[in-house]
């Protein structure tokens, strides 16, 4: 039915794709997810997991995340209702884009999605209360394998568009250690995982 749109980004292996959208005074349709069509865009993933988060009020701050070694994980990643700004990191050591980041405005209004491969970190802060927000994975979330390091951490000049001191984040993120310590064991090797 409907085509995509899919633009490369300065990261390495990052795509935003844009489905088609047909809409009238009723609303409007969209085919989120056709396999055919993703993999003639050349998108080829076996995605096996849904998740979802409910964010309630603007300036949640999830992240930074990752799933090490065999739990490594792709995402495919949009937002139903409200808005995000979704920054990911690539941590591939040996990447050309190793220690880069960007972030992408997530929307329902934009109806975006976007592609993180195996060995981004990857958090979002929502812009907008009641952020419902999804992502399809290509392999099982493992709490053994779960990783993270600070959203805060000075190394990368990260730019979030709020003060930490307002954020809304979870005890566990408000303690990851720093990019720096990650990266003392940093687990990612481009072109190997």
């Amino acid at each position: 039915m409907g085509k995509l749109k899919v633009t490369t980004t300065k990261l390495q292996d990052v795509k935003i794709i844009e489905p088609a959208v047909f809409g009238d005074q009723r609303g409007f349709f969209t085919e989120t997810y056709s396999d055919r069509d993703f993999k003639m865009a050349g998108i080829d993933y076996d995605f096996i997991q849904d998740n979802q988060s409910l964010s309630a009020d603007a300036g949640v701050l999830r992240g930074l995340h990752f799933q090490r070694g065999k739990a490594a994980q792709t995402k495919l990643i949009r937002v139903v209702s409200g808005a995000v700004l979704d920054l990911i990191v690539d941590v591939r050591a040996g990447s050309p884009t190793y220690k880069q980041w960007e972030g992408y405005i997530i929307s329902a209004s934009n109806h975006r999605q976007l592609l993180v491969p195996k060995g981004f970190a990857h958090g979002f802060v929502t812009l907008t209360a009641n952020v419902n927000f999804l992502y399809k994975c290509d392999n099982y979330y493992d709490a053994a394998a779960d990783g993270g390091f600070s959203f805060k951490t000075p190394e990368l000049g990260l730019h979030w568009p709020i003060d930490f001191d307002q954020a809304i984040t979870s005890v566990k993120d408000a303690n990851q250690p720093t990019f720096a310590e990650f990266e003392q064991n940093n687990p990612f090797v481009y072109g190997e995982i």
